[in-house]
């Protein structure tokens, strides 16, 4: 119930506050997000599969977000920040379709 709450302050927040991002981050916030989606849907399927764990579920969201940001960093500075950033979405889009799928086998038995 604390989650949820803590949630919803924070959205509204972020609606009130209308938050902007530096330019120079602008590349990054896609890759962060993709890489806390990641780590989101796995905390979803270990939910579903009774091995959720809290510390776990925060280890992985921060190390997710910041070794896919600086995957992209080490790209810009040598030149591939695009290709790197491809395949950071290609390896945690598989990996969140694949949670999504346990998760859908989880809830609906199929």
């Amino acid at each position: 119930m604390f989650a949820i709450l803590a949630l919803l302050v924070g959205i509204a927040l972020g609606i009130w506050l209308e938050p902007s991002l530096p330019p120079g981050l602008t590349t990054y916030l896609p890759i962060m997000i993709v890489a806390a989606l990641d780590a989101l849907f796995g905390a979803l399927r270990a939910w579903f599969d009774g091995t959720f764990s809290d510390r776990v579920f925060a280890v992985s969201f921060f190390s997710n977000v910041l070794i896919a940001a600086l995957i992209v960093f080490i790209g810009d500075q040598i030149g591939v920040g695009s290709q790197l950033s491809t395949a950071v979405v290609v390896v945690f889009g598989i990996r969140i379709f694949t949670n999504a799928a346990a998760i859908r086998r989880a809830v609906f038995h199929a």
